[in-house]
């Protein structure tokens, strides 16, 4: 195995503003991967791409937004060169399964060398190296000339899932959890940032490169039926009247078309101090609109990611509501352990967290019976394309989300052309059923 890196800047239309935090540019990391079988005769190549998300990956009060860019760029080389030193032959489950117990001695050498106050978070380890663990899988497949989605048996698998997880999955493999073929379709959630303006009346300076500036516009150039609403989780009334008000312009909007049925997932970003104010937000909400109450399809994690320093923030009443799922926390099988102890009933997966990580959590999440969902990290071109890929092929994921096309949709542009159902949007869905070719489907 031999693998390269090389990094991409690309900057934002518009800014995006969630959990107190505003970014307008991305770093995309690329990772080309080159595999050989066990017997030498057959060579693949794969590649993998994902937004750094630092901003996201890596908040920190003494860790500076340079410093952990620099830091998860120098982390996401590092990976490459481990895989570079490896030997080994095996599925790339097994491969970065393996390679995965190095990051953490990897982050806290890294620390030390550019003397930062904190190790990387795991968080920000796995969203670092996801792009060589894409381009892992995706040469796999190559090399066998399969969808990567359908070497996940126990015919290419070493081991079962009791391997990864715990013995409640002896004798099943990720097939189990899959799809065959990827949907044919699926509904596409859109983005409403806490800066973006909900009408004309909100635009204070226009963007003018001819796409949509204001919701009204975007539900008619894209014909939504499914928005995400970024909150602030510390400022109650504001978060109140900020779904009221979308819930208006949505109404008035789909109302023009004769859309009758749409939905809205709502995102705190951890910012809420307790599972309380959830509470109280969804009461209020149904109190003031019954209508935006039942549209809202589920809530993203809405307290501190850290979920042992704060055992107090349990779910069960709030997920009496509406299903919360864990999102910023999943890092791993045991952390998936302690949400569901902690009261979350969903899961949120990201393609930016590992192919192997998210294949694993997302079998699990199904075995236990939550809700799933594929959230995005504003990932543009090839990493919008794995995110739908993965939202695809796992049964119960009923919609997509992806912005990129929103605030940096000059990464989508190459990418547009060969894939004109992902990125060409009329009817509020994405042809997802054209990932359907060797290695991640693209």
């Amino acid at each position: 195995m031999s693998a390269t890196c090389a990094v991409e800047s690309l900057p934002f239309r518009a800014p995006l503003k969630f959990g107190g935090r505003v970014i307008d540019k991305t770093v995309l990391i690329n990772v080309d991967v080159e595999v050989e079988s066990r017997d030498g005769k057959r060579h693949a190549s794969g590649f993998g791409s994902m937004p750094l998300g630092n901003i996201w990956a890596w908040p920190s009060d003494t860790v500076s937004p340079d410093q952990g860019e620099t830091m998860m760029k120098r982390f996401a080389e590092e990976v490459v060169d481990l895989a570079n030193e490896c030997s080994e032959y095996g599925h790339p489950i097994d491969l970065v399964y393996h390679l995965s117990g190095e990051y953490e001695h990897l982050s806290k050498t890294l620390s030390n060398q550019l003397k930062l106050t904190e190790p990387m978070p795991e968080l920000a380890q796995l969203v670092a190296a996801s792009p060589f663990d894409a381009a892992l899988h995706d040469a796999y497949g190559r090399l066998h000339n399969l969808n990567s989605f359908d070497a996940l048996s126990s015919k290419f698998m070493n081991y079962d899932l009791s391997e990864y997880l715990d013995s409640g999955f002896k004798g099943e493999y990720l097939d189990k959890y899959t799809l065959r073929q990827p949907k044919e379709r699926m509904p596409l959630y859109h983005l409403i940032g806490a800066l973006d303006p909900l009408t004309d009346a909100d635009v204070t300076r226009k963007i003018g490169d001819g796409l949509p500036e204001t919701l009204p516009q975007w539900i008619a150039y894209n014909g939504l039926t499914h928005m995400k609403i970024k909150l602030a989780g510390d400022h109650f009334d504001w978060d109140v009247e900020r779904t009221l008000a979308i819930n208006a312009v949505a109404e008035a909007a789909q109302g023009q078309r004769g859309c009758q049925h749409w939905y809205y997932s709502v995102d705190f970003n951890e910012k809420c101090p307790n599972a309380a104010y959830v509470i109280d937000f969804l009461t209020t909400v149904k109190s003031k609109s019954a209508a935006t109450f039942d549209r809202i399809q589920y809530v993203e994690q809405p307290t501190h990611r850290d979920l042992r320093a704060h055992p107090e923030n349990r779910m069960h009443d709030a997920a009496r509501l509406k299903p919360v799922v864990i999102d910023e926390s999943l890092v791993d099988y045991d952390s998936l352990l302690l949400a569901r102890e902690q009261g979350y009933t969903g899961v949120a997966l990201k393609a930016c967290k590992g192919q192997t990580e998210t294949l694993l959590l997302g079998a699990a999440a199904q075995k236990f019976g939550m809700f799933l969902c594929v959230q995005d990290l504003t990932c543009p071109g090839y990493s919008f394309l794995h995110s739908a890929s993965i939202a695809a092929r796992l049964p119960s994921v009923a919609a997509i989300e992806g912005n990129a096309r929103q605030f940096c949709p000059a990464g989508n542009k190459s990418w547009a052309k060969r894939y004109p159902t992902m990125f060409t949007i009329t009817d509020g869905t994405v042809g997802t059923i054209a990932l359907n070719g060797i290695g991640l489907g693209i």
